[in-house]
């Protein structure tokens, strides 16, 4: 049985919500605000405080700032913040910061979401994208505190119910808008969402966000084990219950992380991408195979022009976080590359099965791939392949017919 956690977003989510949630659940408070200290970010400070909304006990979150004169922080754009803050700005915070690997990767590909949505709804490169109300001490203690405490609790995977976004209108830096907010809605592509249960925003751009990078699976039904449920509890008092539900599930093996409702592997990793001018091209094949040796997943080169017209290669790294550090380190040690662009993608891909087969030749690994359980293709390693055209003068692809037919799997 593996350990699920499942947001339940019946009434919305927003960062303070989740954040209250997931310490209901078993953070460890003391340790979270140790963690958040390494953002070395003077200013702010949490309470975590036992409230209700229409009789659902949990916790609140109230993030308190300088920026805010003191105010709570709710489950709103509520427009007051008085500072904002460059995507430049915030990534450069978190990068130097000492919080942990994990922490610091989902963090950023938050951010980056948020990032890219606003690039995207107000037309400017994603680097010069100002954040107003998310730029604020509140949304990054809200951010980078729910991305702290998913590394903590490490579940096996991540799971959500459809997202209530809301109604009505709301105020933000730009003034009055419709919810649910341009920058939300584009989060939220993809995603199944609904509207009109509430007549407030009840999904901010960070909660939308924070789902967006983090949930392996949006379901409507499953069969599991319920284990322990807590409530983050939004700012406002309404005539629904106002919070967020977040439990502990244990799912049968069936349903077990990595595949989700379409049984697909959908996983967090990572890309470096490096520019390089001053290399041989054995050198690049080198370096090609020590990162290959060092955990990377898959390795690309393609040619470019650089400053001065100089011929040059771009060098395409991708790797599971945990491998990143070995990698970097081949990055710096391997080739001339004094610096790298790196970033958190979610890879989507079919399963797959690895077999060792014996046929008249010798051994042969085959490769199988599956959707909804049913195999799509399998194809045989191409270093066992090449071993029998070489040995037998023929080409690839006869040499895989040769060894299909004796498996029988033509």
């Amino acid at each position: 049985m593996m350990k699920t956690l499942h947001f339940d977003c019946f009434a919305g989510i927003s960062g303070d919500m989740t954040l209250g949630a997931l310490v209901e659940l078993g953070v460890d408070a003391k340790q979270l605000l140790k963690e958040l200290d390494r953002l070395d970010l003077a200013g702010w400070s949490i309470d975590f405080i036992k409230d209700e909304r229409c009789g659902i006990t949990g916790t609140h979150a109230i993030v308190r700032t300088e920026e805010e004169n003191n105010a709570p922080h709710g489950h709103h754009h509520d427009g007051h913040h008085s500072s904002c803050r460059s995507w430049r700005d915030i990534r450069a915070l978190i990068e130097r910061s000492g919080i942990t690997d994990g922490a610091k990767q989902r963090a950023m590909d938050i951010f980056s979401r948020i990032a890219a949505a606003e690039a995207e709804v107000h037309g400017v490169p994603v680097d010069d994208v100002t954040f107003h109300e998310v730029g604020a001490l509140d949304s990054i203690i809200d951010i980078v505190g729910s991305a702290i405490c998913l590394d903590i609790l490490k579940p096996g995977r991540i799971t959500a119910s459809e997202i209530e976004l809301g109604g009505g209108e709301v105020k933000c830096a730009h003034g009055i808008i419709s919810v649910p907010a341009p920058a939300t809605l584009k989060l939220c592509e993809g995603l199944p969402v609904r509207t009109g249960g509430f007549n407030k925003e009840m999904t901010t751009p960070t909660g939308a966000a924070i789902l967006a990078a983090s949930v392996d699976s949006f379901i409507t039904g499953a069969s599991f084990k319920q284990i322990k449920t807590a409530y983050g509890i939004g700012g406002r008092k309404l005539d629904k219950a106002n919070v967020l539900a977040v439990s502990w599930r244990e799912e049968p093996p069936a349903q077990n992380y990595p595949q989700t409702r379409d049984c697909w592997i959908n996983e967090e990793l990572i890309t470096l991408e490096t520019n390089i001018d001053d290399m041989t091209g054995e050198a690049l094949g080198f370096f090609m195979d020590r990162l290959f040796d060092a955990g990377a997943l898959d390795v690309t080169f393609t040619a470019c022009t650089m400053k001065k017209s100089r011929p040059g290669v771009i060098v395409f790294i991708l790797c599971p976080p945990s491998k990143i550090q070995t990698v970097r380190s081949a990055v710096f040690e391997k080739s001339s590359a004094i610096g790298f662009r790196e970033t958190v993608v979610r890879r989507v891909s079919l399963p797959r099965e690895q077999h060792l087969l014996k046929y008249s030749g010798g051994d042969a690994e085959i490769k199988t791939v599956f959707l909804d359980e049913k195999k799509r293709r399998s194809k045989i390693e191409y270093r066992d392949r090449e071993k029998l055209a070489c040995k037998d003068d023929i080409s690839l692809d006869e040499a895989e017919d040769i060894i299909k037919r004796e498996y029988g799997d033509s």
